[in-house]
């Protein structure tokens, strides 16, 4: 679920809306199944594409990665061509691009057509919020915006089982492609409805910032190149070379916006956000919750197929209890909780969160090497409840300060530092994973699992510092009862 769910309804409504609601949610859904249903059908690509044991982070890394820095940019061409535009160009593009990675003959292809994928998401997702203040007003606004919720927490719940189910049942001897033909019958849908959306563009057409995208680009993919199957505790000159001129563009990126704000222009990012401490520690958090929750999911799935030799049915229905466990909490905490507890169930569902990794850690650690470990399932189930209970918190306490011109760009660089952080926990946990059961069998898998494990702990820990730092201090508990909420995937 996106964090944008805090906007204000315009006083129009459409005939067609209700159908029209339904291809836009269809497009969001598709996209959150594409990242997990692809996660679990990784190991099952790279023993049938070949290539380094590496590529198995880049099939989910090369989409994660163009939609993080290419999503606020996405936005701004809605802004300026028009949103229903964008949104069938971004659908037909990612349709293409599906049809081409489930056709992809090398493991290079296949990572290029990820690439695509995850750039016609970028499109696509930022439509979504602005089309629904155009075809709605009133109360039915908040009732469509509250459909969301359950849309993408039936998405988490479905993707990983649904990654399984299609790769095991090689349908037609499609074995893994069928996770990315998946998407073309569901493009179809959704094309096949989109001209009942009803076209919506900005008032006043902000600008274009090219030189801001690519300077995000480049910084970005610079930092996260180097560590992706790389050994985190003996990176090269070079890796350090290439993250430290990463970090010096991301600087200029900052220096960037600032000027174009200055210059009258349309940044990418508002520099108003960065007044006071509050959003800064938002993006901080959003990373390091983001960086546990997919770079865990990448891990369980590794350790599944690599280290125990599990099929991908198994290692997407290990999953279930996970996503199960988010969907309810979230539905919850979103409904009835955070209005009550507000920034409390910040706390709470990483405490939840916290308890959930530490089980899994002892699963891991009593678990014989050539076993399924079942009580892992209950471990993963508490894992999703604290992610279920956090997110809805997480995005109304981050978005509820901010004044109404700034709601809109908030939004998008909390959804971009989503995707950033999902990008980062795939390539940092899963270089831990891969570094620490290189060539050590069943045991070293084990072993790798745990570590991996415990660097999330750490992420949570960092996630529990930032997020106090978001709350004001003179705010009542329960402060976030008006904002709505999302829920992070």
């Amino acid at each position: 679920m996106t964090a944008e769910r805090v906007l204000t309804p315009t006083p129009t409504a459409y005939r067609w809306r209700w159908p029209a609601l339904t291809a836009l949610l269809l497009g969001e859904a598709m996209n959150l199944l594409d990242a997990t249903i692809v996660q679990v059908a990784a190991p099952k690509i790279h023993a049938d594409l070949g290539g380094s044991v590496s590529d198995i982070q880049w099939f989910t890394t090369a989409y994660t990665l163009p939609f993080a820095v290419l999503l606020i940019t996405g936005g701004r061409l809605g802004d300026i061509a028009g949103r229903k535009r964008l949104f069938v160009i971004g659908v037909t593009g990612f349709m293409i691009a599906s049809a081409a990675c489930a056709a992809a003959p090398t493991v290079g292809l296949l990572i290029a057509f990820r690439v695509v994928q995850g750039a016609a998401a970028a499109v696509i997702i930022p439509q979504t919020i602005g089309l629904i203040k155009t075809m709605f007003a009133g109360p039915e606004m908040s009732k469509a915006l509250g459909s969301i919720g359950p849309v993408m927490g039936l998405a988490a719940v479905c993707g990983p089982v649904l990654g399984g189910v299609l790769t095991h049942a090689d349908l037609f001897g499609s074995s893994w492609r069928a996770a990315f033909l998946v998407n073309v019958p569901v493009s179809l849908v959704v094309l096949a409805i989109s001209p009942r959306l009803m076209e919506n563009r900005a008032p006043k057409r902000p600008t274009l910032d090219l030189t801001g995208t690519l300077l995000g680009m480049a910084g970005i993919g610079l930092v996260v190149h180097p560590l992706i199957g790389a050994d985190l505790t003996a990176l090269s000159g070079w890796s350090w070379a290439a993250i430290a001129a990463g970090l010096c563009l991301m600087a200029g990126f900052a220096v960037h916006q600032r000027a174009v704000a200055a210059a009258g222009r349309s940044p990418l990012v508002e520099p108003s956000l960065f007044a006071d401490r509050g959003f800064p520690a938002a993006l901080v958090t959003s990373t390091a919750f983001f960086a546990v929750t997919n770079g865990l999911m990448m891990v369980i799935v590794l350790q599944l197929q690599l280290g125990l030799g599990t099929d991908v049915l198994k290692a997407g229905l290990t999953l279930a209890p996970w996503s199960v466990g988010l969907a309810v909490a979230s539905w919850v905490a979103g409904a009835h909780l955070v209005k009550r507890y507000g920034h409390r169930m910040m706390s709470l569902g990483l405490a939840v969160l916290l308890v959930g990794a530490l089980a899994a850690i002892a699963v891991y650690h009593a678990a014989d090497p050539d076993t399924y470990p079942t009580p892992l399932l209950f471990a993963l189930g508490v894992v999703g409840l604290g992610v279920g209970l956090f997110s809805p918190a997480f995005f109304t306490i981050a978005l509820k300060p901010l004044q109404p011109q700034e709601i809109g760009s908030a939004a998008g660089l909390l959804n971009a530092v989503q995707q950033l952080g999902a990008t980062l926990g795939v390539a940092v946990l899963g270089s831990v994973y891969l570094g620490s059961a290189r060539d050590g069998g069943a045991s070293a898998a084990l072993h790798a699992v745990q570590l991996a494990f415990w660097v999330a702990v750490a992420l949570v820990v960092v996630s529990f510092a930032t997020s106090r730092m978001m709350i004001d201090k003179n705010a009542p508990a329960g402060a976030g009862a008006g904002a709505g909420a999302g829920a992070g995937h």
